[in-house]
C-alpha cells in the first residue's frame, strides 16, 4: 500500500514553504516518526516525519522546490522494506583484509544524514564545522545542536571553520575571493518587511533617557531570594520594560493599535512581541496577554522563547500577532538606534547599552547607568504629543518602580 508524505497545514499568515533538506533517498527504509524532511517557511523550520513503516518510494518535490499547505512531497510504500545488500561472494571474487576492515568501519556522520538533527546541521553549516569530528551524544549517536556548540567552544575548533569555509568561496571576474549563498525564506521576509515598513508607513523616531539606578537597585537587592522563589527564574531587565509598557500602552491605546486599510483597530489586550536573535535571524515571539503576567512569567516565557529560537524550534503559532513590540539592541552593544516598525503595530520600543554617564542631579554632577529609549512610531496613527507622553510614561514608571505596583 502507498501512503502520500504530505506537507502539513500552513496557516494563514504563511502561503507557502521550500523544501530544505531530505534527509532518506528513495529505495531506504523508513520507521513510524522518523524525520524525513525539513521544509523552511518565512517563520520556522518545520519537521515532517513517516506517517508509516516502509520504504520511501519517491521523492515528489526536491530540495529547493515551492509546496503548499497538505501538497504530496513524497511516497512511501507502507509496509514494505528495503532490499538486503548483496552477498560478499557476490559482490566480490576475493576480498583482501584491509577492504573487510573498510566495509565493517561504520558510517561518518556526513554518511548518515538522518544522525544530524535539523538545528545541529543549520549551526555546523553556519560555523562550516566537520561533523566528522564531532561526537553525537543524542539517540543512536544522534548529533545535538549541543554537541555543536560543546565542539565549537574546545580550543582544537577554533581553526576548523578558516580551513573549511575555503571550500565555499570562489574567485569572482576580478580575482578576489568571494562567497555566495543563497538567502534564506525568513531573512528575505525580514528584509521584505522592513521595506514593506519603510515605504507604506510615516515612521518617525522619538527618543528619552532613562537612569536605570532604581531597577538595577531592585534587581541587585532582590534578585537571590528571586531566583529561589520562583525555581530558578532570574530577574532581568526586560520583565521591568514589559510591565511599563504595558502600563503605558493603557492610558495611551492608540500606541496599542493597529491600521487595516481605512480603518483604525483599537485592542483590548496587550500581545507583547518580543525581538530575539537565532540563527537562521531576527524573530518575534509574542507574549500573549502580558497584562496578566507577573514579573517571574514574563521572565520565563522570554527564557523559552530564546532556548526555542536558537534550537529552531518556535511555532509559527508564537510568532503570529502581536499589538506592541520591544526590541532590545543593548544586549549587543547598541547605544541609541531608531528600531524599525513590525506591520501592522504602530509603535516599537528600542532598548539600548546601559552607559555610566555623568548627569546633572539637584544641582550637582553624579555618575548614573542611564540608558537611550527610542519609540518608532506610525505618524498617520499617533500624534507626536501621544509618542513624547508614552515614552515619557515609561521613563517615569521605571525610574520610580514603586509606580508600576500602585499603577499611578
Amino acid at each position: 500500500m502507498t501512503i502520500e508524505i504530505k506537507a502539513p497545514a500552513l496557516p494563514e499568515s504563511v502561503p507557502d514553504g521550500t523544501i530544505a533538506t531530505w534527509y532518506k533517498k528513495p529505495g531506504e527504509s523508513v520507521s513510524r516518526d522518523e524525520l524525513l524532511v525539513d521544509i523552511e517557511t518565512d517563520k520556522v523550520v518545520i519537521e515532517v516525519v513517516s506517517p508509516n513503516d516502509g520504504v520511501l518510494k519517491e521523492i515528489l518535490k526536491d530540495s529547493g522546490d515551492t509546496i503548499v499547505s497538505n501538497e504530496a512531497i513524497g511516497v512511501i510504500e507502507a509496509g514494505a522494506s528495503a532490499p538486503a545488500p548483496a552477498p560478499a561472494a557476490e559482490a566480490a571474487t576475493a576480498v583482501t583484509p584491509a577492504a573487510s576492515a573498510a566495509e565493517s568501519a561504520p558510517p561518518s556522520a556526513s554518511e548518515e544524514a538522518v544522525m544530524l538533527s535539523p538545528a545541529a546541521r543549520k549551526l555546523a553549516k553556519e560555523n562550516n564545522v566537520d561533523i566528522d569530528s564531532v561526537h553525537g551524544s543524542g539517540k543512536d549517536g544522534r548529533i545535538t545542536k549541543e554537541d555543536i556548540i560543546k565542539h565549537l567552544e574546545t580550543p582544537s575548533a577554533s581553526a576548523a571553520p578558516a580551513a573549511t569555509a575555503e571550500l565555499n568561496l570562489m574567485a569572482s571576474t576580478s580575482g578576489r575571493i568571494e562567497e555566495r549563498v543563497p538567502m534564506s525564506r525568513l531573512r528575505a521576509k525580514v528584509a521584505e518587511r522592513l521595506l514593506e515598513a519603510t515605504q507604506t508607513t510615516a515612521m518617525l523616531t522619538t527618543f528619552n533617557e532613562v537612569n536605570m539606578e532604581p531597577v538595577m537597585t531592585i534587581r541587585n537587592r532582590y534578585k537571590d531570594e528571586f531566583e529561589k522563589a520562583h525555581d530558578g527564574v532570574r530577574l532581568g531587565f526586560m520583565s521591568f520594560f514589559v510591565r511599563a509598557s504595558i502600563e503605558a500602552l493603557k492610558r495611551f491605546p492608540a500606541v496599542n493599535a493597529s491600521i487595516d486599510g481605512n480603518d483604525i483597530v483599537y485592542h483590548g489586550y496587550q500581545d507583547i512581541g518580543v525581538a530575539v536573535s537565532s540563527p537562521r535571524g531576527l524573530v518575534v515571539p509574542v507574549l500573549r496577554n502580558a497584562d496578566n503576567m507577573g514579573l517571574a512569567q514574563i521572565e520565563k516565557e522570554i527564557r523559552g522563547f530564546g532556548e526555542k529560537a536558537r534550537d529552531g524550534k518556535l511555532a509559527i503559532e508564537e510568532m503570529t500577532g502581536g499589538t506592541f513590540t520591544i526590541s532590545n539592541g543593548g544586549v549587543f552593544g547598541s547605544l541609541l538606534s531608531t528600531p524599525i516598525l513590525n506591520p501592522p503595530q504602530t509603535a516599537i520600543l528600542g532598548m539600548h547599552k546601559i552607559q555610566d554617564r555623568p548627569m546633572a542631579v539637584d544641582g550637582e554632577v553624579k555618575v548614573l547607568p542611564m540608558m537611550y529609549l527610542a519609540l518608532s512610531y506610525d505618524h498617520r496613527m499617533i500624534d507626536g504629543k501621544e509618542a513624547v507622553q508614552f515614552l515619557v510614561t515609561i521613563k517615569e514608571l521605571l525610574e520610580d518602580p514603586t509606580r508600576l505596583i500602585l499603577e499611578i
